[in-house]
């Protein structure tokens, strides 16, 4: 049993889910959280509510939505909804759509759940788990190829930093530690893991946090947010795209 699979029941899986539009999507994602006692439906009307004020910045990568909302009373337990649609719906990505496999989370906190997301990153990013995933046959098949996610070395086993880059989403709890967990990939590919720190935050926080970071790593969306933050700031379309990642640093680095 991986981190992922811990926080996601069988009974939280739905598969071939038939949707006109994505916040019928996200309804579906978050009545399994309601179902399961994980949240309550005010907690689905915040995801939504969500991409109707940031945007999109939950379509992380091609086909994928990672959807989610700020810790609050609607949260219960720490959990997740996986649902697969039947047709692909839009979000309004301009690259990553359209979206056929959605995500969600709820959290009591924002830490709780880094395990699992860094599980759950390196599953998307690999395509041949993840074309299984797209033809897996019942909710018990999905779990058995979740749980071959092994979770990447913690942090502090990694980490004796000087540097720093910002990883940013709207909430600060899920988007921004996808985006996180690939580009300390790219680090420890490199060998710069030992001398760059990562720091998955939100939008008010990265505005205060900008000029002691090397740079920040977001959606368009919200690069659009925070706008003139007096560090560099680089858009990335495919959050769980090591290529994309590494010529972001290439870029910003000069390497």
């Amino acid at each position: 049993m991986t981190a992922l699979t811990e926080l996601l029941r069988r009974d939280a899986i739905a598969l071939d889910v038939e949707v006109d539009d994505w916040q019928e999507a996200l309804t579906v994602a978050g009545s399994l959280l309601t179902s399961t006692g994980i949240a309550t439906d005010t907690y689905t009307a915040e995801m939504i509510e969500s991409v109707v004020e940031k945007g999109p910045y939950i379509v992380i990568a091609p086909g994928f939505a990672f959807a989610h909302a700020r810790p609050s009373p609607a949260v219960h337990r720490t959990g997740m909804s996986w649902v697969r649609l039947a047709r692909p719906v839009a979000f309004g990505h301009r690259s990553n759509d359209p979206v056929d496999l959605i995500v969600a989370l709820a959290a009591t906190d924002t830490a709780a759940h880094t395990a699992a997301m860094a599980d759950l990153a390196k599953v998307i990013g690999d395509r041949t788990r993840r074309d299984a995933l797209e033809g897996a046959p019942t909710p018990e098949v999905v779990l058995e190829i979740l749980g071959g996610a092994k979770a990447p070395e913690s942090e502090d086993a990694q980490r004796n930093t000087t540097n720093k880059i910002l990883t940013v989403c709207g909430n600060g709890l899920g988007t921004s530690l996808f985006l996180k967990n690939t580009l300390e990939q790219v680090l420890n590919r490199w060998g710069w893991a030992p001398f760059i720190s990562v720091e998955a935050t939100d939008t008010i926080s990265a505005k205060g946090k900008a000029k002691e970071s090397d740079l920040i790593l977001t959606s368009g969306e919200i690069a659009r947010t925070l706008g003139d933050v007096g560090v560099p700031v680089t858009v990335i379309n495919n959050f769980t795209s090591t290529d994309e990642i590494d010529a972001a640093l290439r870029d910003n680095y000069d390497v």
